[in-house]
């Protein structure tokens, strides 16, 4: 029989756009010639769910008695008005119908319950968006309003974006997971295992492959498993994804291989392609990075000789199969970035496996995944994006990189440009001092829209002790210079760092509070720190001023570990005040509030100057120019007007040069010789061409014909092209 692979996704991740894992090992399938299908079950529940179907016998089931909420008593006396509505809500979140926008902006369409109680706070966020926008704002709320009513009325696990989310959440011992499994079904596992029976049944797979990639995917992946096991034993079920690499990776409880036969760890291509070889041919016996059940005892099994799959070789995501039209934008809060990961299909890529940095102490730096850096060509990427557009229809990128290196960036944007593509990315960065104002402006023509970076602990030694390699002085000149080029920057922050003080997030936060006032940041979450089993914190825990409350490894999951700071501080406490305070200095407000007042209890004064942000931004920057640099042309060709100029009855002959950007026009004037060389050299370092010039280049071909360069370069006329597009990368 003939290996045919189904690869899921199970519920829940995001609603607008596919988790890439099954479409990049789809990919990878299509270069061995394997035959695959991918299912999005998150979004195919999500969508049986909420429509005039769903929603009638979701009320019919619920559980409706006095001890449920007044809240939920009026979701179900208004059931009729839900069940009206739905199916043209969903339509418009999928950009299917966008004239209800108007309707539902004149709030009185929507039935509305507690969610909608935020309203009247959030009315000057709306100042500047849209009627699309907001609608898609209140249609969100009404959908949030409707999980609250399931959470508390039909199933208590459910969650857009996570499903019994607790359960796979640091969960050392299976037996929690286990009990929940031996229980009835809930009405959302119902949902699911319908679609899955109706996929198998078409699809009749040999071997079923779910990637989880959170905790949130867990329950319903052992759902789906236990559901294949009972009714298809013949097929062989398999995990990988993101939470097996860094949960499972002491695995050793055979209760788990009730529900899978293999789960493999790391990259896929080659331990998939092990499994594919082993179940057409069990005598194969060769297997990579994958955990299975011999003579009862879980065993690790890595005796295969096949390498891992370089980059170039994966192939390109495969998002075929998958609905791409049926994924829903919402806009749950008002956050920039957070908008980003909710609102609009992207397409989702890798500039380069792992990480070139690779120290950050907090950081699982250990796992392969991170810890082997491997850069993708910038033409092979530009390959993959037209191929992608070609497929989806979709010209937008998020490229999915633990952080993507600043020379990579510079050679894919110059790709795109060269190829005259219309594209729109992001992507996630360390703020590197190599990020100039010219990269950012190059980065920005090419479609770049954002950047994430962390800047963790705005602390100068906390830094240092996170292995960050970067200076706040830094962060606050590279945000700078993103921002002025018109790409918005997003920065992950952390407090209660092992020996972190209270002082320390005190002025941690001022510098927060600077670099929103400067404008130089426009987005900001702060996470709390958690330590993990794989990081140099969980690694060498002495070393950072912390103890390991248990040693003891569980038989499950094992990566988050609780552990005794040296200091004593009970970090959870600033959560509040750091969030608050945040959320109001996004939207360019309450600069002028001390910091007490975002806190209820006592906190010292700030130790950091009020203006350092503002002094490290007055910094000049460094105009040597070193003679490798390239010199890019992002402009068109000028057109040329010659005039002779007199002056103490001397007469030379001069030329204007008129250019036509985007949005204006602007001329430079030179004698004809000078002028003559740039229109040439213009045309030789134009950003479509090949080959790229380095400064020492354009310095020699200059000296060929006239003298001292120097004056030239920094002359009136350079200087103005430097505003408008002659870039020194």
């Amino acid at each position: 029989m003939k290996t045919k692979l189904f690869l899921i996704t199970p519920p829940f991740t995001q609603l607008n756009t596919p988790y890439p894992a099954t479409a990049y090992i789809k990919g990878f399938l299509n270069t061995i010639n394997v035959e695959s299908v991918q299912a999005d079950l998150g979004i195919e529940v999500i969508l049986k769910l909420f429509s005039k179907v769903g929603l009638s016998d979701l009320f019919k089931i619920a559980t409706i008695d006095d001890a449920i909420s007044d809240n939920s008593k009026r979701i179900f006396a208004l059931q009729e008005e839900y069940i009206k509505t739905i199916d043209a809500v969903i339509r418009f979140l999928q950009g299917k119908n966008p004239t209800l926008a108007l309707q539902i902006c004149q709030e009185d369409y929507l039935p509305e319950a507690s969610r909608f109680a935020q309203l009247e706070e959030l009315d000057w966020a709306f100042g500047s968006m849209g009627t699309q926008d907001k609608a898609k704002h209140l249609a969100t709320l009404y959908l949030e309003d409707i999980s609250d009513f399931i959470v508390e009325c039909v199933d208590a696990n459910f969650g857009f974006s996570r499903y019994a989310e607790r359960l796979g959440r640091s969960a050392n011992s299976f037996d929690e997971l286990y009990e929940a499994l031996q229980q009835k079904t809930t009405y959302i596992d119902e949902v699911l295992l319908s679609i899955l029976k109706e996929k198998i049944e078409t699809i009749q797979p040999t071997i079923f492959l779910i990637s989880v990639p959170f905790p949130g995917n867990l329950y319903s992946a052992f759902r789906s498993a236990q559901w294949i096991k009972n009714y298809h034993p013949e097929i062989k079920v398999t995990m990988g994804g993101g939470f097996p690499n860094t949960e499972l990776r002491s695995l050793s409880d055979e209760r788990v291989f009730e529900f899978f036969d293999f789960i493999t760890l790391d990259d896929g291509e080659a331990p998939v392609e092990e499994l594919i070889a082993n179940v057409e041919n069990p005598a194969h016996n060769s297997f990579k990075r994958t955990f299975l059940l011999e003579d009862g005892k879980v065993i690790y099994k890595n005796n295969s000789a096949k390498p891992d799959y370089k980059q170039a070789q994966v192939g390109t995501p495969d998002y075929s199969d998958l609905p791409l039209d049926k994924y829903i934008s919402v806009i749950e809060i008002v956050n920039p970035m957070h908008r980003m990961w909710s609102d609009g299909r992207w397409n989702k890529l890798t500039m380069a496996h792992g990480c070139y940095w690779g120290k950050c102490t907090f950081c699982d730096i250990s796992l392969d995944y991170i810890k082997i850096y491997e850069p993708v060509a910038a033409s092979l990427l530009c390959d993959r994006m037209e191929q992608m557009m070609e497929q989806t229809g979709e010209n937008g990128f998020h490229y999915v990189d633990e952080a993507a290196p600043p020379a990579l960036m510079r050679a894919l944007a110059l790709e795109i440009l060269r190829r005259k593509l219309s594209v729109t990315w992001w992507t996630n960065i360390r703020f590197e001092k190599s990020f100039s104002r010219d990269l950012c402006l190059l980065l920005k023509a090419s479609g770049c829209i954002a950047v994430s970076g962390g800047l963790e602990v705005a602390s100068d030694r906390l830094l240092k002790l996170i292995d960050k390699g970067v200076t706040v002085e830094q962060v606050a000149k590279v945000t700078r210079n993103f921002t002025e080029a018109g790409i918005m920057v997003h920065s992950y922050l952390m407090y209660g760092y092992p020996t972190q003080t209270v002082q320390e997030t005190i002025d941690s936060l001022e510098m927060v509070r600077q670099l929103f006032e400067a404008g130089v940041l426009q987005s900001g979450f702060w996470h709390q720190f958690a330590m993990t089993a794989h990081s140099p914190v969980g690694l060498y825990p002495e070393k950072f001023g912390v103890v390991k409350e248990t040693e003891v490894i569980g038989t499950f999951a094992n990566n988050d570990i609780n552990y005794i700071d040296s200091t004593g501080i009970d970090h959870d406490k600033f959560s509040f005040g750091l969030k608050k305070s945040l959320f109001n200095f996004m939207h360019g407000i309450c600069f002028d509030y001390e910091l007490q007042d975002w806190f209820e209890f006592k906190i010292p004064k700030t130790k950091i100057p009020e203006d350092y942000i503002f002094n490290a931004l007055e910094v000049p920057e460094d105009f040597k120019i070193k003679s490798t640099a390239k010199i890019v042309w992002l402009g068109g060709k000028p057109s040329v007007d010659h005039f002779t100029k007199s002056k103490k009855g001397n007469s030379w002959e001069m030329m204007t040069l008129t250019f036509h950007d985007k949005k204006e026009s602007f001329s430079i004037q030179t004698n004809k010789q000078e002028g003559e060389w740039l229109v040439e050299m213009l045309l030789k370092i134009t950003v479509s061409n090949a080959k790229t010039y380095s400064f020492q280049e354009v310095k020699a071909d200059f000296e060929t014909q006239l003298e001292d360069f120097e004056l030239f370069w920094y002359s009136k006329p350079i200087n103005t092209l430097r505003e408008f597009g002659l870039l020194v990368l």
